[in-house]
């Protein structure tokens, strides 16, 4: 018996030992690859390939600007092994790419199902708005881009941006060196073009923190306007706000972000200071925790947002300082909540501050709107862990002493005998004969084997 085993093991081993070996397939070779953007139809990807075999999967891995990770698009796998050329396009129609923003491309082929994936070279570029031919002027910041105007019209909104820079750097306490790109359009609709379908109609200006770009609607014949020494600070100052406060789990309630932006543009204004008053004494106020995300989308909440951020920031330097503001928005970057941030800097949560900026205008808490919590209902009074008489608010439970289906009574447990199958045996008898009869059975296996193992010669 023992001999039989072994030999029966050896030729298992010598089998293994003259098994042909795998041989791993050659990694595919790549060549240069290439990126072109082209704006208003998309970005191709090339790469040159010599493939060994067909792979089991060819992905195209695209990142866009300062995201976490690439997107992932699965490309077709050529149908024969040798030199070919992948390539792909990212049509702008299946997602609007901003203007300056990077591209880094990289193809990802996996030869075999189940085997490690071999990455490309990088390809990069940039999405540029290439309808038109772009003058720019530079200054310690900030790179200004026109097409329209002269060179005073540059050099003017050059001044205008570098020294909004410096005074919202200046209160936060940041110091900005990478570069600010200020694109300025001449007409409406390729302003609204290069920013995308989703812009609103009543958007001149708009600061994009992730690609460090301002972009903004001024015709040269405006450029001595006073709201545009408004509207280029204020948009530039959200980008120095992002550097103070970014963080990647959580940003600033927005009215925060736009509040600090007024102020530091225009400060808050009687024009903003009747709006926030009227709305105030006509019930209308949104509340702060209303203006967390997107603002509405009427002219008219629109620009009341707007007026009630900057009196929420005025009222937060009134009652607490330019530090406890400069505190709170700096916090934001060590990851903390709302109601840490708040309560760290000024010693009252949101609400809690929500409510003191009402108090302030002397006005009373807005209705609020939206979902609202379902009405309770009656509860069994099995989900409470409750017994006895009244321990239910199930409308059709029984009252106090009445008799229950299997014998109870409504106070107290039912005694009904326990769960039976079978006709009447308990369930637990069962489980313990059944384990009674296992336990016999391989007692009488064990003794047959030992009997067959005696005689064994």
């Amino acid at each position: 018996m023992i001999r039989i085993r072994a030999v029966a093991v050896l030729m298992l081993v010598v089998g293994a030992l003259l098994a042909p070996v795998a041989v791993r397939a050659a990694e595919p070779v790549f060549g240069t690859p290439t990126i072109e953007a082209t704006f208003g139809e998309g970005i191709t990807v090339t790469q040159p390939v010599t493939l060994d075999a067909v792979p089991s999967r060819v992905e195209l891995l695209l990142t866009y600007a300062d995201a976490s990770g690439p997107l992932v698009i699965e490309v077709p796998a050529p149908s024969a092994a040798g030199a070919t050329t992948l390539r792909y396009t990212a049509n702008d129609a299946d997602g609007h790419t901003l203007p300056n923003t990077a591209v880094e491309a990289r193809w990802r082929i996996t030869p075999t199902a189940g085997g490690e994936s071999v990455v490309g070279p990088a390809a990069k570029d940039v999405y540029d708005d290439q309808r038109f031919d772009w003058k720019t002027a530079s200054g310690d910041v900030v790179r200004v881009h026109w097409y329209q105007g002269d060179q005073a019209f540059g050099e003017r909104a050059l001044r205008i941006g570098e020294e909004a820079i410096a005074a919202s750097g200046k209160l936060l306490g940041v110091t900005e060196t990478d570069p600010v790109d200020f694109f300025i359009y001449a007409d409406q609709d390729a302003f609204y073009d290069a920013l995308g379908p989703g812009t609103r109609e009543n958007v001149g200006g708009e600061a994009i923190a992730s690609i460090r770009t301002l972009f903004a609607l001024i015709p040269p014949s405006s450029i001595d306007d006073p709201w545009v020494g408004i509207v280029v600070p204020h948009e530039l100052t959200h980008l120095v706000f992002d550097t103070a406060a970014s963080n990647p789990y959580h940003f600033p309630p927005r009215w925060l972000n736009e509040g600090l932006a007024v102020y530091l543009s225009q400060g808050y204004d009687s024009s903003d200071r009747s709006t926030v008053e009227n709305a105030a004494r006509n019930g209308g106020l949104i509340p702060l925790s209303g203006l967390v995300g997107q603002f509405p989308t009427s002219a008219e909440q629109f620009f009341q947002a707007y007026s009630e951020s900057v009196s929420a920031v005025d009222f937060l330097i009134r009652a607490h300082g330019k530090d406890a503001l400069v505190s709170l928005i700096r916090s934001y970057a060590d990851g903390r909540t709302d109601d840490e941030a708040f309560t760290a800097a000024i010693g009252m949560d949101t609400a809690a501050f929500d409510a003191a900026w009402l108090a302030d205008l002397g006005a009373e808490t807005p209705v609020t709107y939206g979902p609202q919590p379902a009405p309770s209902g009656p509860e069994p009074g099995a989900w409470s862990g409750s017994s006895g008489a009244g321990a239910t608010d199930d409308p059709d439970a029984a009252s106090p002493g009445a008799t229950h289906a299997g014998g109870g009574t409504g106070a107290g447990e039912p005694t009904a005998p326990a769960p039976t199958e079978d006709g009447g045996a308990p369930v637990a008898l069962i489980v313990l004969a059944v384990l009674g009869a296992a336990v016999l059975v391989g007692v009488v296996l064990a003794r047959r084997r030992r009997g067959r193992e005696s005689t064994t010669p």
